[in-house]
């Protein structure tokens, strides 16, 4: 993949910036305002390039993405040929994760050098509880900002961060730049295991330390991701997005979809549609 990124990036890195321009605030009227795009795990089973295509097609612009599709250990030269393509397939970069953060403070330093290098503000993370110290430094000094990402039930118990009042509790005399990106799906499957949590409610209470989200739906019976409006669902979304706006929520929202990995693109269509819809009825 590198030689055939490096002769896109040779071509394409005068367009770049212009494409970068191109998505401005306009590109955000749809979803009134947020900046909505996808979690790159949805389209786990394919490429980078497939990735983005599956991206466009939904007429999203913005992406988080994870190790498959950006590795953290690209060369300076592979980076910009998958800028290049990126920007090819008009979809910026606006966050990058789940990653691991530990006290190791030169390892850490890495992972904040490469959001960097990818032009991103948000990571979204695992951090252990001994890395805060380390993250306090790093997020000062970049301006990047270490959204804990919470995963609902893990094993026969809950996330160490399952919840909103778990994360605050560790951060609050922390950094204000760490704080959540939320996931609705993770919320609701905190039920699995007697812990019923609005994703809504929740949002309210990490307040200005909200700065991703990553919107799903879940059926906790069948355990499966549903599209948004399913019958089987249980996500407000409009709720969601009111809530956001309620606490001046600045962030991205990375619609995210775990089931049917070999073609989620349909439901994700169905999901893109629901948000437009959702947002008009907000005004």
């Amino acid at each position: 993949m590198t030689s055939s990124l490096t002769r896109r990036h040779f071509l394409a890195s005068s367009a770049v910036l212009a494409a970068w321009a191109r998505l401005s605030a306009a590109d955000a009227d749809p979803f009134g305002g947020f900046i909505l795009g996808v979690q790159s795990y949805t389209f786990r089973n394919f490429d980078l390039e497939q990735a983005l295509k599956r991206t466009q097609d939904l007429g999203l612009n913005y992406a988080e993405f994870y190790r498959k599709h950006i590795p953290t250990d690209s060369s300076p030269e592979n980076l910009r040929g998958i800028l290049a393509l990126c920007a090819e397939y008009k979809v910026k970069p606006v966050s990058f994760g789940v990653e691991k953060f530990t006290k190791d403070h030169d390892k850490n330093k890495k992972l904040f050098d490469f959001a960097q290098a990818i032009g991103i503000k948000f990571v979204s993370a695992d951090p252990d509880p001994d890395s805060f110290d380390s993250l306090d430094k790093l997020c000062e000094e970049t301006k990047i900002a270490i959204a804990i990402h919470p995963h609902g039930p893990s094993g026969k118990g809950l996330h160490r961060w399952y919840s909103p009042t778990k994360i605050l509790e560790a951060v609050k005399n922390h950094n204000p730049l760490i704080g959540t990106c939320l996931d609705t799906g993770h919320l609701i499957r905190t039920a699995q295991l007697g812990e019923k949590l609005d994703p809504a409610e929740q949002i309210k209470i990490m307040g200005a330390r909200n700065f991703g989200l990553h919107l799903k739906d879940h059926d906790n019976k069948r355990r499966t991701d549903v599209p948004f409006g399913s019958p089987d669902g249980v996500l407000d979304v409009a709720g969601v997005l009111k809530a956001l706006r309620e606490v001046n929520f600045k962030g991205y929202l990375a619609i995210e979809y775990e089931a049917n990995p070999a073609d989620p693109s349909p439901d994700m269509k169905k999901c893109v549609a629901y948000v437009k819809d959702a947002v008009k009825k907000l005004g």
